[in-house]
């Protein structure tokens, strides 16, 4: 008993240096983590409280070797960590609620690679980038999808009467979104920040206290920057099976109208499939703008590609107009400029939506040759 008390009061002092109330340098910091944790070991065995806290002090550790650019370590950590928190998550709703933040940080660590410097999918298309993950990191997405996952199912077991687990499903909600995301799942991972968005919501207006609402409203930012990024890479069926199923609520349906539009779906098919009144849908092409972003290149006699100059590597916002309408404008004022390389050469045309990425993900490709002029182009509602 007296050991467990020693062990719980080091575990204390350990949770005041971590929430800031105690200072401690960082290599007394580490070292008395070490220490908290080899003394959680024995007592873990039998003692759920105890297992629960080795969950949690190794995944205090996981994110301090992270931190520190230690990736491997981390998941190491982690992996441990969460052992003993399934150990204990059967004992109590708090030890539950520790158990699913560990998988999702797990989820997080693991698919650290798909996404670049804004935290943004690195490979957004999934199986259709012409640029992909490795073999390593498409699996170790895959398993924080798993686990992400596993971590909604925990939170969605839980009381949701308690404003922390519901608060707590929304979340790990948003982090499914975004795993699913970063191995180009746009549809699911649509779905699934939309269900996230209306959780905060519901959250919002059961009287949240301030640093809850503040919470929720930066979960909301994150979501709708998400979902502005994710409707780009929809193809027009995915929009309707999102709107068929209550996914496609109405501050994105702007944005979802004028993705249809640039894919080259007719107004009238656009109002109908997505069930609006044909008036609201020509307002909206009006009103709502979209960045065509466009790149010719040229291939040289070395058979390298170059990129062109200004005006043929640009960008323009456009209205009511599809990808192809502004790459036929495009092409006419190609052909007759002194930069274009004549019937015997080779040129190729990309427009994206909003910003260059993947080819894969141009709203509209080109590529001209001696032997497919510009006359037979190719568009890719990708």
């Amino acid at each position: 008993m007296a050991q467990r008390e020693a062990v719980l009061r080091l575990d204390e002092q350990w949770a005041r240096i971590r929430s800031g109330a105690a200072h401690a340098d960082p290599e007394e910091a580490d070292r008395l983590l070490g220490e908290l944790i080899t003394a959680l070991r024995e007592p873990a065995r039998t003692d759920p409280d105890c297992a629960a806290r080795l969950g949690l002090r190794l995944s205090d550790l996981a994110g301090r070797r992270f931190a520190q650019g230690d990736r491997a370590g981390a998941l190491s950590a982690v992996e441990e960590g969460l052992r003993h928190a399934q150990q204990a998550s059967g004992h109590s709703p708090e030890y539950a609620r520790w158990y699913a933040r560990g998988l999702i940080n797990q989820g997080v660590w693991l698919a650290w690679p798909l996404s670049d410097g804004l935290r943004l999918p690195r490979y957004p298309l999934g199986a259709a980038a012409e640029e992909g993950p490795s073999p390593m990191e498409q699996a170790a997405g895959e398993r924080a999808i798993d686990l992400t996952r596993s971590a909604v199912e925990v939170w969605r077991g839980l009381d949701q009467n308690d404003p922390v687990n519901r608060r707590g499903l929304a979340q790990a909600k948003v982090f499914l979104g975004d795993r699913l995301a970063e191995l180009g799942f746009a549809e699911d991972a649509v779905a699934w920040a939309v269900d996230a968005e209306s959780d905060f919501r519901r959250l919002l207006l059961g009287g949240a206290g301030p640093e809850e609402v503040q919470e929720a409203e930066e979960a909301l930012d994150h979501i709708g920057h998400q979902l502005e990024l994710r409707l780009r890479f929809l193809a027009f069926e995915s929009l309707v099976r999102l709107r068929t199923d209550g996914l496609l609520p109405e501050p994105l349906l702007p944005r979802a109208v004028v993705a249809a539009r640039i894919q080259g779906v007719e107004p009238a098919e656009v109002a109908a499939r997505l069930r609006l009144d044909p008036e609201h849908v020509h307002t909206m092409l009006e009103v709502t703008p979209w960045l065509a972003v466009w790149r010719f290149e040229v291939r040289g006699a070395d058979g390298l590609w170059n990129v062109l100059d200004h005006p043929w590597h640009s960008a323009s916002e456009v209205r009511n107009r599809t990808a192809e309408d502004v790459a036929s404008e495009l092409i006419r004022g190609f052909l007759d400029s002194a930069d274009c390389p004549g019937p015997s050469g080779f040129w190729r045309l990309h427009i994206w939506w909003q910003e260059e990425g993947d080819p894969a993900g141009a709203r509209f490709r080109l590529l001209s040759s001696p032997e497919t002029p510009p006359s037979t182009p190719f568009a890719t509602p990708s």
